[in-house]
């Protein structure tokens, strides 16, 4: 189902592209962004959602939820994650990381109840998440025109497929069991609010100082996802030469 829904997306954001006017701005060219107007109206439409949806419930989930119990959830939700994360690892060529989150998955599972304590942290394996949109980012791939998606949020065409292909390296898209829809929608909106309550105070501090929070939030996905890709190391293509 959570795959159906991201294929969905696609399409849409697919189709939204091709019905999109580009713009001859300079600025918007020189940043990649040829449908920035189409851009900024959709993400109008997403910080209103945010603001009268998302971010209360966010707030009302961080003052009533007890912190134990919301960690509890973080990890259960990152653990069922780490598959994905060990696919591309191994796509990547990286065997010493696909190692660390295979060893985080097995200790996780067994000795952390199914991942609500992160033992593995305690036991000094250190953690990472990949996607096949940061597979892609290694592998040459450009990002794409920047866009951003009714909902979704930043969704360039590099990161969007990626999150199709993930979906295929899901366990769970496969697994089936009595009540495995209910655990599929289950983890979908607990991934969204886990997201947005551990990010309230960040974003609202980005919204408080920003001049152009549009281009602010653009620059800092494109430094987000730069970073992931080299793994935290600098991008030598960005080193000043010598």
């Amino acid at each position: 189902m959570r795959a159906f829904f991201r294929l969905t997306a696609v399409l849409v954001v697919g189709a939204s592209l091709a019905g999109c006017a580009t713009t001859s701005n300079p600025d918007s060219l020189a940043q990649n962004d040829p449908y920035e107007p189409t851009n900024r109206h959709i993400f109008e439409f997403n910080q209103s959602l945010d603001k009268h949806v998302a971010r209360p419930v966010a707030v009302f989930y961080n003052h009533a939820v007890p912190e134990p119990f919301r960690l509890g959830v973080h990890n259960l939700l990152y653990n069922m994650d780490l598959p994905v994360t060990f696919a591309n690892d191994v796509l990547q060529g990286e065997p010493s990381r696909a190692t660390q989150t295979f060893a985080r998955v097995f200790i996780n599972t067994t000795l952390g109840l199914g991942g609500l304590i992160d033992f593995a942290t305690k036991m000094g394996v250190p953690d990472h998440t990949e996607d096949f949109g940061q597979t892609l980012g290694t592998w040459g791939v450009g990002e794409g025109p920047y866009f951003v998606a009714p909902l979704l949020g930043p969704a360039p065409p590099r990161d969007l497929g990626g999150r199709v292909v993930d979906y295929g390296f899901d366990p769970f898209t496969y697994i089936r069991f009595d009540g495995y829809k209910t655990l599929g929608y289950s983890r979908a909106g607990l991934g969204v609010l886990d997201l947005r309550a551990r990010n309230v105070t960040t974003l609202d501090e980005i919204e408080r100082t920003s001049v152009d929070y549009y281009a602010t939030q653009r620059s800092l996905y494109r430094q987000y996802r730069n970073s992931e890709i080299h793994n935290g190391k600098p991008d030598i293509n960005e080193l000043p030469q010598l």
